[in-house]
């Protein structure tokens, strides 16, 4: 089987006039690094990937495609999917990226070893995202559009967390604790693009599953680190199993995949968690961060049972047994 991998930030899809953030190509090499381990162990795999010229060349032994002109990507991209049987984009859902790949995929007839573009589009809204929940009688933290809420501020008393309605992980995450800080926020830049939510209290984590066809299967639970400093929140990684996968997680997994029956393969979940239960943050229709240990925590190679998924019929994933907390950080 060929397969097509594009890590999108270490892959070709920077902007070519500036240089590549090291943080995030170390989170997007992370990722990748990952998943071309998993998938060199299924036989019968060969693996293309894309790189972006201006970063170090892989070692891993597979087919590189260097490219030069981050222009050309999606042009390529296409190409290069079109001769492929499978095609795993680890993309970020900001600026429609992960959806337009969906897209792009589905459109050419392959395998797309990811969520369906249907389930990319409502996730990759954190509005569409609360109100689909929340229709579903699940417990998620009520969001509210920026251009919806009054200049005098958002309901409630605060404080409240200001964030784009498309972003992933913890970019221009920030928070407001009072009517006055609101308006001065409002007032900094355009937020057309942005959303507001009543701060959660307890703690931040995440779940990993697998998902086809409205079913999840639970990995892992994990906690989080993430920081505020200076009113603005940063993620730096956590402990991958690191908290106990009770009955109610799982049963919140399996809420989640029944909402969006069109979540594929990986995805993640950001929850915080409290002495009255989970609540959902946002649904991460693609392979995470928290990712990178799965295979660690649980032995399992995510890889090939996301092959394994995709198989028709499917074949479900085994049972996870003992877990070993794998800790995740994200500097140097």
């Amino acid at each position: 089987m060929r397969i097509l991998v594009v890590e999108f930030v270490t892959g070709g899809g920077m902007p070519p006039d500036s240089p590549i953030p090291a943080s995030l190509t170390r989170e997007g090499d992370l990722m990748l690094h990952a998943l071309l381990a998993d998938l060199l162990e299924v036989p019968g795999v060969a693996v293309t990937v894309t790189r972006d010229a201006r970063l170090p060349p892989l070692t891993a032994p597979v087919r590189s495609i260097t490219i030069t002109d981050p222009r050309e990507s999606w042009s390529l991209w296409e190409d290069l999917a079109r001769q492929a049987d499978g095609v795993w984009p680890i993309a970020p859902e900001t600026d429609g990226a992960l959806e337009r790949f969906s897209r792009m995929v589905e459109a050419s007839g392959r395998t797309l070893l990811n969520s369906r573009a249907q389930a990319v589009a409502v996730a990759s809204s954190k509005a569409a995202t609360a109100a689909l929940l929340s229709g579903a009688g699940l417990p998620v933290v009520p969001v509210w559009r920026v251009g919806a809420v009054a200049a005098d501020g958002p309901p409630g008393h605060g404080p409240w967390v200001v964030k784009p309605d498309d972003g992933a992980g913890c970019i221009d995450t920030r928070l407001i604790r009072a009517p006055a800080e609101w308006r001065g926020w409002l007032g900094e830049a355009d937020r057309s693009g942005f959303v507001v939510q009543p701060f959660q209290p307890g703690t931040p984590a995440s779940l990993s599953m697998l998902c086809r066809d409205g079913r999840a299967w639970p990995l892992t639970a994990n906690r989080q680190n993430v920081s505020l400093s200076g009113g603005v929140f940063s993620y730096g990684g956590g402990t991958v199993g690191g908290m106990a996968l009770s009955p109610a997680l799982s049963d919140l997994a399996r809420g989640v995949a029944a909402a969006l029956p069109s979540l594929f393969g990986c995805v993640g979940v950001d929850i915080v968690v409290s002495p009255d239960g989970p609540t959902v943050i946002e649904v991460n229709p693609r392979l995470t961060t928290s990712s990178v240990g799965v295979r660690r925590a649980t032995g399992l190679n995510v890889a090939a049972a996301v092959l394994d998924l995709a198989r028709d019929p499917p074949v479900p994933p085994p049972p996870v047994g003992r877990i070993e907390p794998v800790l995740l950080t994200l500097e140097g």
